[in-house]
């Protein structure tokens, strides 16, 4: 019998409270139709299947967004996601967007263009959510958040995000219950911003290993010096320790300097109960 993991969850029951939360947070604002950016990878995959199950297929937008040097497989695993799950596509090459600026600036460091690249990205979903008369469902996970791997205002930005309390791990046990394409699953992650690039040679460490560390840290609150003695490399602990810290900033709404009695995100908090 296979050991169950602390980081293993109930794939049907996760699925019926994703599926619950997204008509609740779609429909709180007066809207029942989603807009998702299917990569071709799983995390994106996922989101679109939750979608498509609360709102029902035909409501649901899958758009790709690919650059120049995309791989060409990250297309082909959209599509066949897309075409699984009977989602409507809509295919905008950014391109020509992303190399006014990166030309321009003369940009050749990874992550800035890597960056510029996430930002076209989203200006091209949010367009496209007023088309479409529905929201922007984000596709990052809770490793990934707290990492802080991701673009703040590119594939951070969301209106509503269904796994972001969700690991890596898990987000693979979900894939699996929706019965995704196995080449998706399957493949190495990567954010495919330049030709062999992943996720996990990126980070130096791969999600596994980052999974069990955040679980301990985060969701047992387990100290450095309790999860050295458990045997987690030390190297690794300071490692993510130090990323967590260094991305508080891309979690936290905006601060807004406080100078009334009632500010917006300090002590003002909107009563959903002002619109009946």
């Amino acid at each position: 019998m296979t050991k169950r993991s602390p980081l293993d969850v109930q794939p049907e029951l996760v699925t019926d409270l994703l599926v619950s939360f997204l008509r609740e947070e779609v429909g709180t604002a007066g809207m029942s139709r989603a807009i998702v950016g299917l990569s071709g990878g799983i995390d994106s995959a996922v989101s679109l299947a939750l979608c498509a199950r609360a709102f029902g297929p035909d409501e649901v937008l899958a758009v790709l967004l690919p650059y120049r040097t995309s791989n060409p497989d990250s297309e082909a695993h959209a599509r066949v996601v897309a075409e699984a799950l009977g989602t409507p596509t809509r295919k905008v090459d950014i391109s020509r967007m992303a190399d006014g600026l990166i030309e321009q600036e003369g940009l050749t460091d990874p992550t800035r263009r890597g960056n510029v690249m996430a930002r076209c990205r989203m200006v091209v979903l949010y367009d496209l959510s007023v088309e479409w008369r529905g929201l922007v469902v984000g596709t990052s996970n809770k490793t990934e958040i707290l990492l802080g791997y991701s673009t703040q205002w590119g594939d951070a930005a969301h209106a509503v995000n269904p796994l972001g309390d969700l690991y890596k791990h898990q987000v693979y046990q979900l894939a699996r219950h929706l019965e995704l394409p196995a080449e998706v699953i399957d493949k190495p992650p990567s954010a495919d911003l330049f030709e062999g690039q992943t996720d996990e040679d990126e980070l130096g460490f791969t999600y596994a290993q980052a999974d069990e560390l955040l679980y301990r840290m985060v969701d047992e609150r387990v100290g450095p010096d309790a999860l050295a003695r458990a045997g987690f490399d030390q190297a690794l602990i300071e490692r993510v320790a130090g990323r967590i810290v260094a991305n508080q900033f891309k979690r936290l709404p905006p601060v807004i300097a406080k100078l009334s009695r009632r500010t917006v995100s300090h002590d003002f908090r909107y009563m959903r109960d002002w619109q009946r």
